[in-house]
């Protein structure tokens, strides 16, 4: 009748699937060791309330036990007890926590191969969300979470073959309330871990907001807007509250239940247990042991409620997890079957068109022939389609018709490893990782000798601003290089790419902040990294490509102009109008 009912099912089962071969199985032997320090543990637990029987009846009572004997046995059980609790504990929390950082790690190396476009529809704080906190739960699978959901159960089942020893009828009565809490509580674990699910999708929206507003801190405190940025996270907070309050809402319920069901079963057992010991059917020390014996089958199935709780916090987890996992990497294409062993740098775009998310086309028709070692100029006006181009050759992107060839072999065919190792990016606004000046150069070539290093700092004008630092290449530059100029973290930039040394550069902006100054030094450096190389310059400066071996002026996605600088100017056409505003700015 309910299809909604049935969608809910199926997911849950797969994920119980996946949870089982990929989590639990693998790790067999640590969790049945862990079952059977439990097994144990539970047992010697029940030792102390089986022991009051002895206690009040046949060491007080008759007199016909020792009571050194019982204390040396109770005292024995509560050691093992204490013991096998600890190891088990230690042990299934070292393995949860190691589980955690291998599930972060596989999603992290998934995330960081996803296509380009996926990162330009998906907030930054939303994947490092999904990286951190999603896995997060997914330790009660392996931890002391689902043990002690199977070491509780066994002592329940113990536990009520015992009651039924001491009295069937009792245990009867006892029961039915139990039974009604089971249901309760099924029903409510079924209709909280959408709410879970719900959960972590609003917590990572939440992040990603919160990294974006510390991340652009200064456009915040430019625009005095830190009261609507406070107002948008509280807004999140109050929506993250929301979700728990209606969560919340159903825990409690199952709490209260328990409270009113386990009170009931009570009064039952007061009513039952006491008429018994009246009629003489059962003995003071058999009522006090089927008491405690029934609080021990209690406990863990009230346990259960909160185990089941972050168990099925877990599951939520796992469904986020393998929904981000389910994603296509970009290297998982079967048609990148193709490793180029070299790379001339023959480039050539035959026809191609490309659309951003199914929209109209960006580039309509691009055709080129960028030979090896040449400069090619894009020119054009913003939004033109200039730096979509770049991210063609890049491989960044992919044609939606027509083909991008790299040495007569069509790119989207290519392994993207084999090329992308030979190719050198600098872009407007260079990012820079926290850290040194040094270790952001070396990210091109981490294995790099310090003569090549220095070569490269020479080059780019580096060691111009570093050698007036007091730690020198040494210097900490803060998150995105904050701590230098826009001129000093181009150069840095170019000083990563001269030290990569690749085949195919990508030059978009580059010179775009820096000063006069700066800009004459880096052209030197530029000039000898773009030596032999196949180069595509992105730049509004259009002095700054008047060497390039062809310039394509593109707009609206088409190469309306292509030539040298000379020839364009003299044409009068669209370079020669934007070269002249230049001019006379």
């Amino acid at each position: 009748m309910s299809p909604p009912d049935r969608s809910r099912s199926k997911p849950a089962l797969a994920s119980v699937r996946k949870a089982f071969w990929t989590i639990i199985w693998p790790r067999r032997a640590v969790i049945l060791a862990g079952l059977g320090l439990i097994v144990v543990s539970r047992m010697c637990a029940l030792v102390l309330p089986m022991s009051t029987k002895v206690l009040i009846d046949d060491v007080i009572g008759r007199g016909t036990t020792s009571l050194g004997w019982l204390l040396a046995v109770v005292a024995a059980a509560v050691t093992v007890q204490a013991v096998f609790t600890f190891t088990l504990t230690r042990m299934l929390s070292v393995e949860a926590h190691r589980l955690i950082a291998k599930l972060r790690v596989n999603v992290q190396q998934h995330v960081i191969r996803l296509r380009i476009s996926y990162f330009d529809s998906t907030k930054t704080g939303t994947l490092v969300s999904r990286v951190m906190s999603d896995v997060e739960g997914v330790r009660n699978l392996v931890g002391t979470g689902l043990v002690q959901l199977v070491g509780g159960s066994l002592q329940s089942i113990v536990a009520f073959a015992i009651l039924v020893t001491l009295n069937p009828r009792l245990t009867a009565f006892a029961v039915i309330p139990l039974a009604i809490f089971g249901i309760v509580m099924m029903k409510a674990f079924k209709r909280i871990r959408p709410i879970f699910r719900e959960r972590r999708k609003i917590e990572a929206d939440v992040t990603g907001r919160l990294t974006e507003s510390l991340g652009g801190i200064r456009v915040i405190k430019g625009f005095h807007a830190e009261a609507r940025e406070a107002g948008v996270f509280e807004e999140g907070a109050d929506r993250i509250f929301r979700n728990v309050r209606k969560s919340l809402t159903l825990t409690s319920l199952v709490t209260s239940t328990a409270t009113l069901l386990l009170g009931l079963a009570s009064v039952i057992m007061m009513g039952i247990g006491g008429n018994d010991i009246i009629a003489g059917s059962m003995t003071i020390g058999e009522f006090v042991a089927f008491s405690l014996i029934l609080g021990f089958m209690v406990t863990p199935i009230l346990q259960m409620a909160n185990i089941g709780t972050q168990i099925t916090e877990a599951f939520a987890g796992l469904d986020r997890m393998e929904e981000l996992l389910s994603v296509t990497r970009e290297d998982d294409d079967p048609k990148r079957t193709v490793t180029l062993d070299r790379i001339d740098g023959d480039v050539q775009f035959d026809d191609v068109h490309f659309a951003y998310d199914g929209g109209d086309d960006v580039v309509r028709g691009v055709a080129f022939h960028a030979p090896p070692g040449s400069v090619t100029a894009l020119v054009g006006s913003s939004g033109s389609g200039k730096s979509t181009i770049a991210g063609l050759a890049a491989s960044f992107l992919e044609p939606r018709a027509g083909r991008v060839r790299v040495d007569d072999v069509d790119l989207s065919t290519v392994v993207l490893g084999s090329y992308r190792s030979r190719l050198g990016v600098v872009l407007q606004d260079d990012f820079l990782f926290e850290g040194t000046v040094r270790e952001n150069i070396l990210f091109g070539k981490p294995d790099a000798t310090d003569d090549e290093l220095d070569a490269a700092v020479r080059s780019a004008h580096v060691s111009e601003f570093t050698d007036r630092f007091d730690d020198g290449l040494d210097t900490v530059i803060g998150e995105r290089g904050v701590k230098l100029s826009g001129g000093q973290r181009q150069r840095v930039g170019i000083a990563r790419a001269l030290l990569a040394d690749p085949r195919i550069l990508i030059l978009d902006e580059a010179t775009s902040s820096l000063d006069t100054e700066s800009e004459s030094l880096i052209q030197q450096s530029l000039k000898q990294l773009m030596h032999g190389r196949t180069t595509f310059v992105i730049a509004h400066r259009l002095s700054t490509i008047q060497r390039a071996d062809q310039i394509l002026v593109i707009e609206d996605g088409r190469i309306v102009e292509r030539g040298q600088h000379d020839e364009l100017l003299a044409r009068k056409g669209r370079y020669h109008a934007l070269y002249t505003v230049q001019a006379r700015i």
